[in-house]
């Protein structure tokens, strides 16, 4: 089954996200492939998405960040996307106060994590805000800092309106931040679009619904259990987890149980809720600086325990 290619437009307000969108939407025309886009502003209003062909299925999520309020919604409208339209690519315009990682644990519904493939994040950075940015709020500064750190693609946009002196001094401190990243400058966004379809989140292997976008990223794993396992076992294997595993969300059976639980883990605090159907049994774990086969194989030990 083909995978539905994921591409995260990451950013402060007034950054640039909405014209990169446009160009990268007239290449897939040009390329003529499916894909769907998915906006999302904090206001009732959409604002840009007229910038979105009619033919192009548009989800326009409003009034609250895919981040926290309105993640349920995001779910379904994926779904939707996924088993109707099934777009070879989704863009996902996030608003400028979204976090990476709580975008990736938003996206990433256990319920259809293996149908997805996540190409990387992009962010768009504008550049005078950028050396301007000790006026901001303690808060906003370290967004900035977190949307430049876990991106896979950076463009130091504005960079018309900065000195050589100026663009010299922002390459050294974004590289300093994320020397992972390809950071590029621009102006209006302007991108060879080569360099967004090269992110490769390098398939594990062919048996496995893992992507890693690099072992030392934030980097996404959908684990699939084919049996039960045992509940002392797997919190031991949570207890022996490195501290960069940021989220773990899924459906897993324990052996005392007829029907699966829904598990949550966050900042370390593991959470199970039992359901009363049953679900498909897949596991997403986000994390940084992870090794995947490890993981993988301590999930297949602890799964070989319980058969």
């Amino acid at each position: 089954m083909n995978k539905t290619e994921i591409y995260i437009l990451s950013g402060f307000l007034g950054s640039g996200k909405t014209t990169l969108l446009k160009q990268l939407l007239e290449d897939e025309k040009q390329q003529s492939r499916k894909v769907a886009v998915m906006m999302n502003e904090l206001g009732k209003v959409s604002i840009d998405s007229d910038s979105v062909d009619e033919d192009v299925p548009l989800k326009d999520l409003l009034d609250g960040c895919i981040c926290c309020t309105i993640s349920d919604k995001l779910e379904a409208q994926l779904q939707e996307l996924l088993t109707v339209e099934k777009p070879e690519a989704i863009y996902i315009e996030t608003t400028g106060a979204a976090h990476p990682v709580e975008v990736l644990d938003s996206i990433l519904s256990p319920l259809f994590a293996d149908r997805m493939v996540v190409k990387g994040i992009i962010s768009v950075v504008d550049s005078p805000r950028w050396l301007n940015r000790k006026s901001l709020s303690p808060q906003v500064q370290q967004l900035l800092i977190e949307q430049v750190r876990h991106a896979d693609l950076i463009l130091l946009n504005k960079a018309d309106a900065m000195t050589e002196a100026e663009q010299a001094r922002l390459s050294m401190e974004i590289q300093a931040l994320n020397s992972h990243a390809f950071s590029i400058l621009t102006s209006y966004s302007k991108v060879a679009i080569k360099q967004v379809r090269s992110m490769s989140s390098g398939e594990k292997n062919k048996g496995s619904s893992s992507h890693v976008f690099s072992d030392l990223k934030l980097s996404t794993y959908v684990y699939q259990f084919q049996h039960p396992v045992n509940q002392s076992g797997f919190e031991d294997f949570l207890r022996s987890l490195p501290d960069t595993v940021y989220r773990i969300k899924g459906y897993l059976k324990l052996d005392s149980s007829r029907y699966p639980f829904l598990f949550q883990f966050s900042y370390g605090m593991p959470l199970y809720m039992q359901e009363n159907i049953n679900m498909p049994l897949n596991m997403v774990f986000i994390g940084e600086n992870l090794d995947w086969d490890k993981i993988e194989h301590q999930l297949h030990t602890l799964e070989e325990k319980t058969e």
